[in-house]
């Protein structure tokens, strides 16, 4: 994969909490759909999930991204 493409796939904190403020949908943002719609469905775990989420949101956000760091330095060492 190209460094451009994959540094287009890399999350923002700031995006995440606005994709969590508009209808919970943060976990589309990261691509988790299954979650998502466990999410919708439980509504945010009747509150609960969706408060643990806002304040674990940092920490998603380097999940998902630590892949992407890691194929970019493996790309840039070819």
């Amino acid at each position: 994969m190209k460094k451009d493409f994959l540094e287009s796939k890399i999350k923002s904190t700031n995006t995440a909490y606005l994709f969590w403020f508009i209808l919970g949908s943060h976990y589309a943002y990261f691509g988790k759909w299954r979650l998502q719609i466990l999410f919708w469905l439980t509504l945010g775990g009747l509150g609960i999930w969706a408060l643990v989420d806002f304040f674990t949101m940092a920490r998603k956000v380097d999940k998902v991204n630590i892949p992407i760091y890691d194929a970019i330095e493996k790309r840039e060492k070819q």
